[in-house]
């Protein structure tokens, strides 16, 4: 029977249609690599910020800001502060979970983690310490920050003990909320500071006080923002491990809370150790 112009039309036009299709998703759809498009390779490292001891990741909010609006995906982890060690195999597991390069940046005590962290993650292309500890294996947070006289920390602690997950006692530190805004973050808007002492994650003690493994900053591009007005890690300290790792280094007169009082200058430094990153 001879089928209706109609229906011959319509078969054609189909055809046509399938062709195009097909030559149209392809290339898009060759691989979850890209390989067959130019955008990956112009994709930027993905930037993952590790906070420290008596903060939180709302201590990133205006660096995030920055670094997003100049196109980098950024992830902020949630630092457990329980102990070196778990807390850097906790941050492994993170960046396991992330495709293509990563920078990774550090503030204060989170330097130790992304010390541990980086130390055999092929993913980590450069590591950024913001006022940071950069430990060599065995050196704990305590040792490096008393290595040089000027830290006030000590007398600004307040002592909780704490039953810690594998039921062991263990203490948690925070700052006296009177004391927070002169020891951590001086040049803060006080009502800034007031809100940032009320809600600081505490550290416990056991975690400043656990040597560190083999550091990543060894085998890794570094750089390293030292703050010149930091009464918890002192200046003279940071420029050493700064030099002892063969940092680029960049000063700048704040306080430990740079993160928060100068996100400019803390985007400004992720972004000169993400360029060489492709």
């Amino acid at each position: 029977m001879k089928r209706p112009r109609s229906v011959f039309s319509l078969m054609a036009t189909v055809t046509v249609a399938a062709s195009v299709l097909a030559l149209s998703v392809s290339p898009a759809s060759a691989g979850r690599d890209g390989s067959s498009s130019s955008s990956s390779s112009k994709r930027k490292p993905t930037v993952v910020l590790v906070h420290g001891a008596f903060a939180d990741s709302s201590s990133w909010n205006g660096v995030v800001t920055r670094l997003r609006r100049e196109g980098y995906p950024v992830v902020t982890a949630a630092n457990p502060l329980r102990g070196l060690n778990s807390d850097a195999g906790y941050l492994k597991e993170l960046l396991a979970g992330i495709e293509g390069p990563v920078v990774l940046a550090g503030h204060s005590y989170g330097g130790s983690v992304i010390s541990n962290a980086s130390y055999g993650a092929r993913n980590v292309q450069a590591l950024v310490y913001i006022a940071a500890f950069l430990p060599e294996k065995g050196e704990s947070a305590v040792q490096l920050s008393g290595k040089f006289p000027g830290s006030t920390l000590g007398e600004t602690l307040r002592p909780v003990p704490v039953t810690l997950p594998n039921g062991t006692a263990g203490t948690d530190l925070y700052i006296e909320q009177g004391k927070f805004r002169h020891q951590f973050a001086a040049d803060v808007a006080k009502g800034t500071a007031d809100v940032m002492g009320v809600t600081q994650r505490p550290v416990t003690s056991a975690a400043l006080e656990e040597g560190a493994s083999e550091p990543g900053w060894k085998t890794i591009p570094s750089w390293v923002l030292v703050t010149e007005q930091d009464l918890n890690i002192p200046p003279a300290a940071q420029r050493f491990m700064a030099e002892r790792a063969g940092a680029h280094t960049v000063k700048v007169r704040a306080s430990h809370a740079v993160s928060v009082s100068r996100p400019d200058e803390v985007a400004r430094i992720i972004e000169s150790a993400a360029r060489p990153v492709r």
